[in-house]
């Protein structure tokens, strides 16, 4: 919802199955330089990768770097690369356990899309998104005026591998997403910053989180229900973007797995016909909608006639997510570890 891994030896295979095809231009090497370079000097540099169906060109790791949404925010500080960013925006939680030192110290521009001269100001000299939609008309501004004024962008593998953007809203997949996409933004992102071992190293971590989380767990007999946000219009869940794979990873089932669409709005109505074993809520520090906290969404749920009798309300099976774990983040990850956490605690677990 808009604010709405893989072996260092197969790499290159992992990068050509997103999609995503990293090339070095001519007598440029590798980057593998721990101390981020800086001039146009570095290993590797220029760079050029294949991203979201562009060509972006660096010509040396970047310095003042503003990240517009928070997922690709989030990335970067965890690689230590908060003293390169110049300013982030387009926040919908607060930062990542771990990571709240780091952030103090970088400009926020705006809770929301930021315009695109307040981005300019800044004087970036790369600019990161998690989305399409924020690097697009109706949202900062499309890449192409960044690129004209020679700002290299990037927006992460997950928003457009395996998904159909061209329609509005949230888009559809196409394909279902992996964590793949999201370890391959973690390692072009390291390597723009040129310091690639440290995206190799988050990677290892996540995966290792993976495989403890899921360890053991057989949720097949568990329904699930994703709400974002939204009570009069709900944005749910489909089938195949961030709770997809936190769904799969656990072997239950998603009560909407017959849409593509990443998050279509469905009424009450036929949400309480599905009746899902399990509500997973989005849990929102922001302010742009109804019911954006859990605290909201629960209030609702209990209260709502049509809502208040599913099997899930009586009960209290409630699992609370940040809205950055339920998009295709860094932060899936730690969706899965709290999605499976419930599931053992509801006996749902096998």
């Amino acid at each position: 919802m808009l604010s709405k891994a893989t072996p260092a030896p197969i790499r290159t295979a992992a990068l050509f199955a997103a999609g995503v095809v990293l090339l070095t231009a001519c007598g440029g090497g590798t980057a593998n330089s721990a101390d981020g370079g800086g001039g146009d000097k570095a290993d590797g540099f220029p760079l050029t990768l294949k991203n979201c169906g562009r060509t972006v060109t660096m010509k040396a790791p970047p310095q003042r770097a503003v990240s517009v949404d928070q997922g690709s925010t989030e990335i970067l500080l965890s690689l230590g690369l908060a003293d390169r960013l110049a300013a982030t925006a387009t926040w919908s939680d607060p930062v990542m356990k771990g990571l709240e030192k780091a952030n103090q110290g970088v400009e926020r521009l705006s809770e929301n899309r930021p315009s695109s001269e307040k981005v300019l100001d800044k004087e970036p000299d790369f600019l990161s998104a998690s989305f399409a939609s924020t690097l697009a008309k109706g949202g900062v501004a499309p890449r192409e005026q960044f690129e004209k004024l020679g700002v290299p962008t990037y927006i992460s593998p997950a928003d457009c591998v395996g998904k159909d953007n061209s329609g509005g809203g949230d888009g559809a997949r196409t394909a279902p997403l992996t964590m793949d996409s999201v370890y391959t933004e973690v390692r072009e992102l390291s390597q723009v910053f040129n310091v690639p071992e440290r995206g190799d190293a988050l990677v290892k971590k996540l995966q290792a989180r993976v495989t403890k989380a899921t360890d053991g767990i057989d949720g097949s007999k568990a329904s699930l229900l994703y709400w974002f946000s939204d009570s009069k219009a709900p944005y749910l869940a489909g089938c195949c973007g961030a709770p997809g794979v936190i769904t799969r990873e656990l072997g239950a089932k998603n009560v909407f797995d017959d849409t593509h669409d990443e998050w279509p709005q469905i009424s009450w109505e036929t949400v309480a016909d599905r009746n899902p074993d399990v509500l997973v809520i989005g849990d929102l520090s922001r302010t742009m909608q109804t019911a954006e906290s859990a605290e909201k969404k629960i209030e609702f749920l209990e209260s709502n006639p049509v809502t208040r009798t599913m099997d899930a309300v009586k009960n209290r099976r409630y699992v609370l997510l940040s809205g950055q774990a339920m998009n295709p983040t860094i932060r899936t990850v730690e969706g899965l570890e709290r999605v499976a956490a419930g599931l053992r605690d509801f006996g749902l677990a096998g």
